[in-house]
């Protein structure tokens, strides 16, 4: 008789047990569920069987102290079914499978506008990611040379979690770069180039065209004029270096001697990069077009018309600008 109530009691403990642990809905919508930093197992538990997606706080709070995971819950949002099993709901919030956002980041792209991108889709504060750019510390231990990470953090689609640290998410965009920077490094050393030189000049190319049979083109104008000790008389430096530009180029930006990114006066390259370039303008200043073109102009319809005398370039621009 004993034995009899006993595996009754056991059956019905095992029946209970999947009661407990089973999906307490059957393919239901995907609910967004969100674990704040620091929050308990108890808490989250909790907070998972009042949203309807576990049948018992108290199970799951068990599930993971037996599992060993109670502390390793990670902070974040996802996405959640009632149609899942307690046990697969508690793996995905330890291994962290959080809701992630598509952001692009285009070519030419400067840290504050990408700092600003990641601010307006609520994934990072602008201020503190400006303040991690600029740290020189930060960048000697990412690996990038120049003492900040304007020009390194690389254009490209990203998958992105809301609640990720500001030094992560540069991480994982500098990481991009130095991916890309292993395969051309080798380029560099031959050419004895250094990463930053490299990246500044890119940076440059990127700013001055987005036709992309012009990148070579362009690398080749301001490696002659380099050569040749000629100023690079790049609009795009000189705007870089003037503090809240209104849009309006003038003559006295140009004239500026005290702005250090303002080529019309420096003969060499900017102190470091003016914003991120993408991966075919780092290859263009390696790899740049054989030619003896030092000057150029826009023919006002994204592409350039290239010269190699003054006299060529002026005829140019009195054809495409000052006709305008």
């Amino acid at each position: 008789m004993l034995f009899g109530v006993l595996a009754v009691l056991t059956g019905a403990g095992a029946a209970l047990s999947l009661w407990a642990f089973s999906p307490p809905g059957a393919g239901g919508p995907t609910l967004e569920f969100r674990i704040a930093p620091g929050s308990s197992l108890g808490s989250v538990a909790r907070d998972l069987e009042g949203a309807g997606l576990v049948r018992s706080a108290r199970a799951l709070e068990w599930l993971g102290r037996w599992r060993g995971v109670a502390s390793e819950l990670r902070a974040g949002e996802y996405d959640l079914s009632p149609g899942l099993p307690a046990n697969e709901i508690l793996t995905r919030l330890v291994e962290g499978r959080v809701r992630t956002y598509e952001v692009s980041i285009p070519e030419g792209w400067n840290a504050s506008q990408i700092a600003g991108r990641l601010q307006e889709l609520g994934l990072a504060d602008e201020t503190e990611l400006l303040e991690l750019v600029r740290d020189p510390g930060l960048a000697g231990r990412l690996g990038v040379e120049g003492g900040s990470l304007e020009g390194y953090l690389f254009p490209e689609t990203y998958q992105l979690a809301r609640g990720l640290p500001a030094r992560a998410i540069l991480e994982a965009l500098v990481g991009q770069f130095l991916e890309q920077w292993r395969e051309l490094e080798p380029l560099a050393r031959d050419q004895g180039r250094s990463m930053q030189e490299v990246v500044t000049l890119a940076s440059i190319v990127e700013k001055e065209t987005g036709a992309d049979g012009e990148r070579a083109l362009i690398a080749a104008v301001f490696l002659n004029r380099l050569s040749r000790r000629m100023r690079l008389e790049s609009d795009p430096t000189t705007i870089y270096g003037i503090p809240d530009f209104d849009g309006n180029l003038r003559r006295v930006h140009l004239e500026d001697e005290q702005n250090p990114y303002n080529t019309y006066r420096i003969s060499a390259l900017p102190p470091g990069p003016i914003a991120s370039p993408g991966a075919d303008a780092l290859r263009a200043v390696l790899e740049p077009a054989k030619s003896e073109y030092l000057y150029f102009v826009s023919r006002n319809d994204g592409t350039h018309q290239f010269s190699r005398t003054y006299r060529e370039h002026l005829a140019a621009v009195n054809r495409y600008q000052r006709k305008r």
